[in-house]
């Protein structure tokens, strides 16, 4: 009798051993999750190299937690995998994360089980061209091949928003989904004569396309710029310097806010120590990547478009 007594004990610590390390969501009594996933974005633009660097700050500083930044589909992707609890963090769009809790433009229906953590930096609206084209303006683009992003994506909520904005629909255009890395390849070869860039700058890709090709950004007038920020407040006014990439001039042209998310049901001591963490450590993501620079304690509320975790505001309302 013994022995089956202690044969049966054997079995429920073996089974609640197993139902803890089986289960990957935050659970109610607070437990932290331990293996920690950043969805970031592709590896060209600035969100992978930045949520790897988090990652690694994560891993580093916060004890009981292994955390890692991937590649992934960027923010119309990652607002969705966070609802379906397929990571734990992500960088996004601010515009985008407002989209998914409201249910609109891109999104059918209303999408939960993320909050906000902070925003980041800029994410710059480019018009991309290159100087054999002679697109000048963004009316020029009326009848050319005009890459919009991938369907769906925040790219291309913004090419809609500025291409209306200018009383220009895809109608007017030949219109070409692709994200930017495609698009660079498409623009050098002629495929397309102007691409949509929604990215911190510099963006890689444009970097790279800049090395063999006469690359031009097309300017936004500024009249045009005070009406799309007063009709989507999420949008502000923005100057590419011309050394950026060694572009004839200045670019004034619009942007949204890059921003970190989190899943909902992470403890709130959990999400304030991995907060505290990255900005204790903000000189790794300086060195990481140009628009580092960008994220500071001080404006990490700025453009914030959905609510704070509370682990998060908790950290903000110490500072």
């Amino acid at each position: 009798m013994r022995k089956l007594v202690a044969f049966l004990a054997v079995i429920l610590v073996f089974g609640m051993v197993l139902a803890a390390c089986g289960s990957d969501d935050a659970s109610t009594d607070g437990d932290w999750v331990q293996d920690v996933t950043i969805l970031t974005g592709g590896e060209a633009g600035v969100y992978f190299p930045l949520g790897v660097a988090m990652g690694d700050i994560i891993d580093a500083n916060v004890d009981g937690v292994s955390a890692s930044g991937v590649t992934s589909g960027a923010s119309l992707v990652n607002v969705v995998e966070l609802h379906e609890k397929q990571g734990e963090m992500a960088l996004v769009q601010n515009d985008i994360a407002y989209y998914a809790l409201a249910g609109s433009h891109m999104f059918d229906d209303a999408l939960e089980g993320f909050l906000g953590v902070a925003t980041l930096y800029p994410e710059t609206v480019q018009i991309v061209t290159t100087a054999d084209t002679g697109i000048v303006t963004v009316e020029d683009l009326v009848g050319k091949r005009v890459a919009v992003g991938d369907v769906g994506s925040g790219t291309e909520a913004n090419a809609a928003q500025i291409l209306e904005a200018h009383g220009i629909s895809y109608d007017d255009i030949t219109v070409e989904y692709m994200g930017f890395g495609d698009a660079s390849t498409a623009l050098q070869d002629g495929n397309i004569d102007a691409a949509f860039v929604t990215a911190g700058t510099p963006t890689g890709s444009i970097q790279q396309l800049g090395a063999t090709t006469d690359v031009r950004l097309v300017s936004i007038d500024a009249d045009k710029i005070a009406a799309i920020v007063d009709q989507y407040p999420y949008y502000t006014g923005v100057e590419i310097s011309a050394d950026t990439y060694g572009l004839p001039g200045d670019v004034s042209t619009v942007a949204v806010q890059a921003m970190l998310i989190v899943r909902s049901d992470l403890p709130d001591d959990q999400v304030y120590e991995m907060t505290k963490a990255i900005f204790d450590n903000l000189q790794v993501l300086r060195d990481t990547h140009e628009r580092g620079n960008d994220v500071t304690v001080e404006t990490a509320q700025d453009g914030m478009s959905i609510d704070l975790h509370p682990g998060a505001q908790r950290f903000f309302d110490e500072q």
